[in-house]
């Protein structure tokens, strides 16, 4: 996992690896939760995701509680095909702005 932090704009991203499942649990948290004040947006790169679990959707769903809820901006960015469907299917792109 790649972070990058644009203090200009507040923005946090986070260019996933092959894998978004419980092995990086860690990693995912200690970079969008565990610095305590909440980054103005997030971006969330899935280009190199090749598959992910139902520990990633729990993820998700902390950081957009952490980030302010419903005020939340995080984006969900070079999804494929297969995980933007299964992200669709839990009602996730209700939640998160799916690019």
């Amino acid at each position: 996992m790649i972070v990058h932090h644009d203090p200009e704009l507040d923005c946090l991203t986070l260019q996933l690896g092959e894998r978004f499942d419980f092995s990086i649990h860690r990693d995912f948290h200690d970079a969008c939760l565990g610095g305590g004040k909440p980054a103005r947006s997030y971006v969330i790169d899935l280009g190199e995701v090749a598959g992910m679990d139902s520990s990633a959707l729990g993820m998700l769903l902390l950081l957009r509680e952490h980030a302010g809820a419903d005020r939340a901006d995080i984006r969900i960015v070079n999804a494929s095909g297969e995980l933007r469907s299964t992200l669709r299917v839990a009602g996730f792109d209700k939640l998160f702005v799916l690019h």
